[in-house]
C-alpha cells in the first residue's frame, strides 16, 4: 500500500530486518516492532521453544494473530519473520497496512550472517544450504508479488545497508502528511 503511514520489513532468515528495521524505526520516527520478539513476549518463551511445544502451525498461528495485531498500530516499523508471508490472509494486512519493503539477500550471505545463530528452529538441520534454498524457491515468488520495495543485499555493514535503504525509501515511499519532497 503507498502511501501508508507504516512500513513494514519483509525477507528471509538473515537479510537484517530487525538490526536494519531498529535504525530505520529510529530515522523515521516510528516505533519499532520485531514480530518474533513480541510473540517471545506474549509467550513468555523463545520462538524454539513455542516449535517445540506447538509445531511449526501452532508458531504460525501466533504470528498470524500477532501480525493483524501489530499491523493495525499507526506509525509503526514492524520487522516480520521470514515466513509470514505464507499466509494468504497474513500478506493481505501487510498489502493493506503498510508500505513493504522486501530486504533481499542471496543465500551465501545468509549462510555467512547466520553461521554462529543456532536459535532458528526451521535451520536446525544438518544442511542448512538446502533448507535455505528450499525456502527461497517458495518464498521469493512471494515476496516480489507482496513488495512496495525491493532492497537488493550487499555485503557492508548495517549502518551502509540502512543508508541504501533510506535512500530508496525515501525516494519511493508515499509518506501521509510528510512534507514533499525537495526538487533541483
Amino acid at each position: 500500500m503507498n502511501p501508508s503511514h507504516n512500513l513494514f520489513l519483509i525477507g528471509p532468515t538473515g537479510a537484517g530486518k530487525t538490526s536494519i528495521g531498529r535504525r530505520l524505526a529510529a530515522h523515521y520516527g516510528l516505533s519499532f516492532v520485531d514480530l518474533d520478539q513480541e510473540i517471545e513476549r506474549h509467550c513468555g518463551v523463545d520462538v524454539n521453544t513455542v516449535f517445540e511445544i506447538e509445531g511449526e502451525a501452532g508458531f504460525r498461528q501466533r504470528e498470524s494473530t500477532l501480525l493483524d495485531e501489530c499491523s493495525r498500530r499507526p506509525g509503526v516499523l514492524l520487522a516480520t519473520g521470514a515466513g509470514v508471508v505464507l499466509a494468504p490472509h497474513n500478506r493481505q494486512h501487510l498489502r493493506e497496512r503498510g508500505y513493504v519493503v522486501w530486504l533481499q539477500t542471496t543465500i551465501e550471505q545468509q549462510l555467512e550472517r547466520l553461521e554462529r545463530d543456532h536459535r532458528r528452529p526451521l535451520l536446525a538441520v544438518p544442511d542448512r544450504h538446502e533448507r535455505l534454498q528450499a525456502m527461497a524457491q517458495v518464498r521469493e515468488p512471494i515476496y516480489r508479488e507482496l513488495a512496495d520495495l525491493a532492497v537488493p543485499g550487499e555485503h557492508g555493514s548495517v549502518a551502509a545497508a540502512s543508508e541504501r535503504c533510506i535512500a530508496l525509501i525515501d525516494h519511493y515511499w508515499q509518506r501521509p502528511g510528510a512534507s514533499p519532497r525537495q526538487t533541483a
